[in-house]
């Protein structure tokens, strides 16, 4: 990576990273550049001071993710990480001032270098970010960022924005004491930190002046010991339940590190992230967060040869949670957007819900007062289906039931152009069988949200046995122009995220049905990696729909001649939503109680109608039950063609339905775990419990050949 190398009138060496890719980055060659560049600058007396700049639109975003991920040396990840913070202490302890100056986003280890910096003066550039985003793929700040931060702001204030990986655009930072100064061009910039390092000519570090103290108090100090240490170990457990080391080596390095020296904090942290790099759960999270992430959001699944269109004028039919929570996001984005229901009172209602939501970003300071009144303009309310004329997608976000959507198919079908394309929300209801119902077929795509829209980064895109790579492409187009990332996947009854969602749904219940205590089934489900258990986010989703899209299927496979296939689940379904008239969340009552003022709880009668059993299975016999279901479901997505890509199969569990993202998704957990252990368990479990166990054929042919996912 070239360092280009300049001196001024005033002997003030400017550094300006050039990395020969698109930004730049932390790899083999710039940590060897770097040493270089920084002992010739430490070799000349003349030097007045040292500007550290990017010839890129960003300053510095991080380490090379290919280069940590092929590290699996824990001893020579060590070493590598303290010679890159020999370099950066040999920068801050020159003797001369040092500034960084941040033309842009500085991240991770780029963000290090800038905190090894006296002085930090920012582009006000309203993308730039800034912070340590380490946490979020497995490990932490290895080039002096735990030490440097801990030093600069104290434990209690540093911790938190370490262990949440936590982004700062320019002002917050600003405002966190993160960087100093913000200036309006890149010449100013420049001109600026010249005049700081004149008038700063004998800048040092804090922590390397004489009577130096931590803020916030050394944690070696009694009272400070019992305030913040007992508790924090304790908050992160309930938090991660131990599933993710990183958190938790963040939190060591720091609290060991305040005890001792700079150059022994230093090596902690290395040591810390040595263990961390080189664990199987980095390389699950670097897999999927960065890799496979990086590759969806690129177009991997994306019919290559259809040429970028954005969508400008979007149909939206039905004005309720999801159609009004799809035409928000889709006017944020910037689109012109009709929504219509059955009458004009019932869309102008789901208009006033967008103006709430609005409102709310407003309150927050995430848009201003203008782009909400810009935002509202572009949305029409409307209970008139001519409106939809000029539309170039059409997303129907009515009731799940094949007789409604194909009523609103026929309907806009009649009006819309030739060439407008056709989006199908449903989450169960086969593609295919609705396409049917359209006059242009090769035109209507499956268009999966999840609720609540404006939260769920996920959108799956279905192809229909008639859809066509332009619909295909279309979708994809809109799915990224709305910020969400888009998966693609093959027909079926429940695609694949449904369908493999429905199984923790239903194996939750199914162990509730078999005598198991509720309480220890949720708490299976949540230390499993799985953001709530099986019975709460039945509650969620609504146990009434679940029965309605169940009764819906079973007539599906009564009309094609097929026996449903009943478990366990039905039983629990059944009872809750015919017998006890409990049916979720949004009727106050399902699994749980929901008082107005107080936090939810499991019902107590519960156990009343499904008593406990003789036989208490371990919580690590629920976990593998909750998490094997759901892995080897996905198995049979891609078994069946319903999954063409493990990217897309990873990234949908994880996205989708918060599937353990420490595991790195359903097909990397298999991966994790080995091919032939897994099967080998799949088996033990199959055994007891029954044949949705059984390991597919697809799996043993892996097995056999010795690949995986």
């Amino acid at each position: 990576m070239p360092i280009h190398f300049s001196s001024d009138e005033h002997n003030i060496i400017t550094l300006t990273f050039d990395h020969a890719g698109a930004v730049n980055l932390i790899d083999e060659t710039f940590l060897r550049e770097f040493d270089e560049v920084v002992a010739r600058v430490a070799n000349d007396d003349s030097a007045r001071g040292v500007i550290l700049v990017s010839a890129k639109e960003t300053f510095f975003v991080g380490a090379d993710i290919e280069m940590l991920y092929h590290a699996d040396d824990a001893a020579q990840v060590f070493e590598m990480t303290q010679a890159f913070k020999q370099t950066l202490r040999k920068l801050e302890t020159l003797g001369k001032p040092v500034v960084a100056a941040l033309n842009g986003s500085a991240l991770g280890g780029g963000f290090e270098i800038a905190l090894a910096c006296h002085f930090r003066i920012a582009l006000d550039d309203k993308k730039a970010q800034f912070g340590f985003p380490e946490v979020t793929l497995g490990v932490l700040p290895a080039g002096g960022g735990v030490t440097r931060f801990v030093r600069m702001f104290g434990l209690q204030t540093a911790l938190p924005y370490m262990m949440e990986g936590t982004r700062l655009n320019v002002a917050e930072a600003q405002d966190a004491g993160w960087i100093d100064e913000i200036v309006s061009s890149k010449e100013e910039m420049m001109e600026r930190a010249r005049e700081w390092i004149l008038q700063n000519p004998r800048a040092q570090q804090a922590w390397d002046a004489d009577g130096y103290r931590i803020p916030g108090g050394d944690p070696r100090r009694p009272q400070v010991m019992s305030q913040l240490l007992p508790i924090a170990p304790a908050m992160l457990t309930q938090k991660t339940h131990r599933n993710y080391p990183a958190p938790e080596a963040i939190l060591s390095a720091a609290v060991e590190g305040a005890m001792v020296n700079f150059k022994t904090a230093t090596r902690i942290e290395s040591r810390y992230f040595a263990k961390l790099l080189t664990s199987q759960t980095a390389k699950n999270m670097m897999n999927a967060f960065w890799f496979q992430l990086n590759a969806i959001k690129s177009g991997a699944s994306r019919p290559k040869d259809v040429p970028t269109h954005k969508t400008k004028k979007l149909g939206v039919l039905g004005a309720g949670f999801m159609g009004h929570g799809i035409a928000y996001v889709s006017a944020l984005a910037g689109m012109d957007v009709v929504m219509k229901d059955v009458t004009r009172e019932r869309a102008e209602q789901g208009k006033e819900k967008i103006a709430a939501l609005l409102e709310e970003r407003v309150a927050r300071g995430k848009i201003t007062g203008d782009l909400r009144l810009e935002t509202l303009a572009r949305i029409h309310a409307t209970d008139d289906v001519n409106d939809l004329r000029d539309c170039d997608l059409i997303i129907e976000a009515v009731f799940e039931d094949r007789a409604v959507k194909a009523d609103v198919i026929r309907e806009t079908a009649n009006v819309i152009s030739s060439d407008a394309f056709f989006g199908s929300n449903t989450s169960t209801l086969p593609i295919s069988s609705l396409q049917s119902l359209f006059s242009r077929p090769q035109n209507f795509v499956g268009i999966h949200f999840f609720s609540p829209v404006q939260k769920m980064p996920l959108i799956e895109i279905i192809r229909g046995k008639e859809t066509s790579d332009a619909a295909i492409a279309k979708a994809f187009d809109y799915v990224l122009q709305i910020g969400k990332t888009p998966i693609v996947v093959n027909d079926a009854r429940g695609f694949y995220t449904s369908r493999v969602f429905g199984t923790y749904v239903s194996e939750g219940m199914t162990l509730l049905a078999e005598g198991q205590h509720p309480r220890a089934i949720e708490s299976a489900g949540v230390k499993a990696g799985m953001a709530v258990g099986p019975l709460a986010v039945s509650d969620e989703v609504n146990i009434g729909l679940i029965w309605h899209i169940r009764e819906q299927t079973r007539k599906d496979f009564e009309a094609e001649g097929k026996t449903f296939p009943n478990d366990a689940s039905d039983r629990v379904v059944d009872f809750m939503v015919n017998t006890a008239k409990r049916t979720g969340k949004a009727q106050g009552a399902g699994f749980y109680e929901y008082p107005e003022n107080g936090k939810k709880f499991l019902w107590r009668e519960l156990q009343n109608h499904f008593p406990p059993s003789d036989v208490e299975l371990s919580q690590q016999e629920m976990i593998d039950r909750l998490l094997f279901v759901q892995c080897l479901e996905t198995a049979r997505c891609v078994q069946q063609g319903v999954l063409t890509s493990s990217a897309d199969a990873n990234i949908g569990s994880i996205f989708g339905w918060s599937f353990a993202p420490f595991s790195g998704g359903t097909l990397q957990f298999i991966n994790a775990y080995g091919i032939e252990k897994f099967i080998a368990r799949s088996r033990e479990l199959a055994q007891k419990y029954g044949v949705r166990f059984e390991p597919p054929q697809l799996l043993l042919e892996i097995a056999e050949q010795g690949k995986s996912f």
